[in-house]
């Protein structure tokens, strides 16, 4: 059975009711990473003074490493800034809520600052600016373990 058969409509074209049991199937390392690389946004998972904190932001894949760009200003920026390198998780998904259908990726590693101006470049000309870019940091996160699953009806 496809995904697509089984969502109904109505007439209107919202879903009514959908059908049939989802599994859930792990993903591996590689397929973490392409799906990470198939969506800009994700959220980053830090700890301000002992208590968790997250941010949403827009990232790429770069050889292996989630790079994010977030305001020099931020929390997770001005975490780094104290510490070079700090343990982050970053999640990703694509969920469905209508049919449950969907994916989502959880990397958990070090984050560090991008200081080498030719990579911080390279990798503004890639990543759009939320707000004004002249504040902006580039991070790289590590992943050291990567985890996912997709939701499917078989």
């Amino acid at each position: 059975m496809s995904d697509e058969s089984t969502r109904r409509h109505t007439m209107s074209g919202h879903p009514t009711r959908i059908s049939g049991q989802r599994h859930r199937q792990e993903l591996d390392e590689q397929q973490c990473l392409d799906l990470l690389a198939s969506v800009r946004y994700g959220r980053v998972m830090f700890t301000v003074r002992g208590l968790p904190a997250i941010r949403p932001v827009n990232h790429l894949i770069d050889e292996g490493r989630i790079i994010v760009r977030t305001r020099l200003a931020a929390k997770v920026a001005a975490t780094l800034t104290v510490a070079d390198d700090i343990v982050v998780a970053y999640q990703a998904d694509q969920l469905d809520q209508d049919y449950r259908l969907g994916w989502s990726v959880v990397a958990t590693g070090i984050a560090c600052p991008i200081t080498d101006a030719d990579q911080a470049t390279r990798h503004t000309e890639r990543l759009d600016a939320w707000l004004d870019p002249a504040v902006d940091t580039m991070i790289s996160i590590h992943p050291q373990i990567l985890t996912g699953f997709r939701l499917t009806t078989a």
